[in-house]
């Protein structure tokens, strides 16, 4: 590789571009549609399929050849993409009819139809920049959103016609909301009738929630940007359903929970999820489309609060309900109403129903570690190879497309296609390699046994020298960063050979390990995470003794990471002696609804949980070096969290360092920023530690 590891990390999209994803295989199990930049440096995705039988590849869309170079992108498209942290370009979602012959996608803003066996692609005429197109299941008609309205065209004669418009311009049809597409994974708003007559369609008035400003002070020309933040305590927006017919009816379907999880609608009927605003409860309901009656099928409560897990509701062909819960101390998989996983076995997410099967990821012993499991006739089977690693799939019509990759896989992960449990072809990934030599070790360390990866420099001869020590984590729930994937050390490896030792540690909070060791930071999400990160640089000093220096350890995140580094010098600054925090949380208060309630619940009804998580009333304690990172456009952890902990700390007269990115939201997705910002992160680093 000519050049060096930060700039292509920046360039790949951290080497994720040229990699297969978004997976959709025929009913017959013949094809297999997903997509993939032409290599590694490419940003520009196009749309492939797979012939099973024969092996071959097709390019089915080349956006570069319709003439759909990818310009100013519709600010729905942008909000998705940046909830969904979308790196790419071209066409980076698309969906099909049910026998996958016809496939709907935009490319900024313009609406395309492609027909999968000839390989025509026709540009559709739109009244405006159209978002998230949907075929119908009989692949007559696609459905797509603009300027907030639901609008539905018949593909055959281009009839075009608005099932429902905004009432004001708070108001969207079809569309997922903030909370909805950021922390509950749903990222859409709709859902089409098996008959194609009819859709489910989500109404959001945003009026309730308040408006925040984010101004860009490099660009003071410039007017601030308004977005609608639902900040914890404050009110959500208001989130109906309605059946919308293609013959103009209209039918209401009340729910009373505060948010809308997801919804299902198949030949068994229409489902609907919800869950309450405290996060305790979740119903699944049955609704009459006819009517918008709704019946309850089952209510799930917990006492801390409840998890949405992606890929249910589902439905067996006889109309047998698919359904997970927790139980006996493990997330279990639930076919009718009884439990047909051990509790030892923490379901991550059901992948399909195909046939008989359901094909679901699991963790067992080692959370590091998640397999792709099949439940059919009683009896459950391994569909991943037993060897450890991290795999994840689709399936229909008896194919199963399997990824997965192991600590022994440095090119990333391998594409299987499977056939009736026979390898059938191969889907190639065209993904650059890292061009780093990973030498990392997964260990178990403290008295929770937490997972814990160590890396040490390429060149570095064991016992040799103690090195200054990297923490290197997340940290925060339902997020993990120790797996049994070498694609996941990538940056970490190149960390440690600048130097460091690095330790990565998934404490209390993070999954895998089963519902009671997620909820430990129940009311607290800084006193347990934190002594699992002191706990798990103990541990692995005790594993390497004579390779670890405690006398220098620094620590570095983003996100809830970069609250944990903050946290971590300022009320442990005898473990830790300097950290970088990128985009930090540090007022609980300022972060969104949904996250932030499920953990320490409303603070108009008791603030503790927020104080005893929050940094603002710590600054005062900063005697560490501590580098603040934070994109100024950054719409989900606001820029004002960095802005409150920079002037608590200039008002204690403590030290620190504020590096402001003008233009750059959460996800950090600009390649100058992205490389620069892993060589001034080592530069403070080096020169904090001394």
């Amino acid at each position: 590789m000519s050049e060096s590891f930060p700039r292509m990390y920046a360039r790949t999209r951290r080497f994720t571009l040229g990699v297969p994803r978004g997976f959709t295989v025929s009913p017959d199990g013949g094809r297999v549609v997903f997509l993939r930049s032409r290599d590694g440096t490419d940003p520009v995705t196009c749309l492939w399929e797979l012939d099973v039988d024969s092996g071959t590849e097709r390019l089915v869309v080349d956006p570069a050849r319709i003439g759909g170079e990818e310009g100013e992108l519709p600010p729905e498209e942008r909000a998705r993409r940046e909830r969904a942290r979308e790196g790419a370009g071209g066409v980076v979602g698309y969906a099909t009819d049910t026998a996958v012959t016809v496939a709907a996608f935009t490319l900024s803003g313009v609406l395309y139809a492609a027909d999968l066996a000839s390989g025509e692609v026709r540009e559709l005429a739109t009244p405006g920049a159209a978002f998230d197109p949907r075929p119908s299941p009989d692949g007559l008609r696609v459905a797509y959103v603009t300027g907030g309205a639901l609008r539905v065209q018949d593909l055959e004669s281009g009839t075009d016609r608005a099932l429902a418009e905004p009432e004001s311009a708070t108001v969207t049809y079809g569309q997922a909301e903030f909370i909805a597409a950021e922390e509950l994974d749903r990222m859409r708003g709709y859902w089409w009738s098996p008959d194609g007559r009819a859709l489910l369609a989500a109404r959001v008035d945003e009026a309730p929630v308040g408006t925040w400003y984010l101004a860009d002070p490099a660009n003071p020309a410039s007017p601030a940007a308004e977005q609608r933040y639902p900040a914890a305590g404050t009110p959500n927006a208001l989130v109906e359903l309605f059946v919308l017919g293609l013959d103009g009816s209209r039918v209401a379907v009340p729910f009373e929970h505060e948010y809308l999880a997801t919804a299902a609608w198949d030949r068994h009927g229409l489902s609907v999820v919800t869950v309450s605003r405290d996060q305790k409860s979740i119903r699944l309901l049955s609704a009459d489309p006819a009517t918008g009656a709704s019946t309850l099928v089952r209510e799930d409560t917990d006492a801390a609060w409840v998890d949405i897990v992606g890929g249910v509701p589902a439905r067996l062909p006889d109309g047998t309900l698919v359904w997970t819960a927790d139980s006996e101390g493990g997330r279990r998989l639930l076919v009718g109403d009884r439990p047909v996983t051990p509790p030892t076995l923490q379901v991550r997410d059901v992948v399909a129903v195909d046939g008989d099967a359901v094909v679901f990821r699991a963790s067992g012993g080692d959370p590091a570690e998640i397999a792709v499991w099949a439940y059919q006739d009683g009896s459950l089977r391994l569909v991943s190879p037993d060897e450890p690693g991290v795999y994840a799939a689709q399936a229909a019509g008896g194919t199963v497309v399997l990824s997965g990759q192991t600590l022994a896989s440095p090119a990333g992960p391998e594409y299987t296609v499977l056939r009736d449990g026979v390898t059938a072809a191969r889907i190639a990934s065209r993904a650059e390699r890292p061009g780093v030599e990973l030498r990392v070790s997964l260990i178990r360390t403290g008295e929770r046994e937490l997972s814990t990866a160590v890396l040490l420099p390429s060149w570095h001869t064991p016992g040799s020298a103690r090195l200054p020590v990297l923490m290197d984590p997340y940290g925060g729930p339902h997020f993990q960063r120790v797996t049994a994937a070498a694609s996941a050390y990538s940056a970490s490896q190149w960390l440690a050979d600048q130097g460091f030792a690095v330790v990565i540690a998934d404490g209390r909070g993070t999954p895998g390990r089963g519902p009671a060791f997620e909820r430990e930071v129940l009311h607290d999400l800084a006193t347990p995470v934190l002594e699992d990160q002191v706990d798990a640089l103990q541990g692995a000093a005790a594993a390497y003794p004579d390779d670890l220096d405690l006398t220098r350890v620094a620590i570095r995140g983003w996100s809830f990471g970069g609250y944990l580094a903050a946290l971590a010098v300022l009320r442990r600054p005898d473990v830790f002696h300097a950290a970088v925090a990128g985009a930090p949380v540090t007022d609980w208060r300022l972060y969104d609804t949904a996250y932030t309630e499920r953990y320490l619940g409303d603070p108009g009804v008791d603030a503790e949980p927020y104080e005893r998580s929050g940094l603002i009333a710590d600054a005062g304690k900063l005697d560490r070096p501590l580098l603040l990172i934070h994109g100024l456009a950054d719409d989900n952890v606001v820029a004002a969290h960095t802005l409150r902990l920079s002037s608590a700390l200039l008002a204690a007269g403590r030290p620190h360092t504020v590096l402001p990115l003008s233009g750059v939201t959460h996800m950090t997705p600009q390649e100058v920023v992205a490389e620069n910002l892993l060589l001034l992160q080592v530069d403070f680093l080096k020169k904090a530690l001394g």
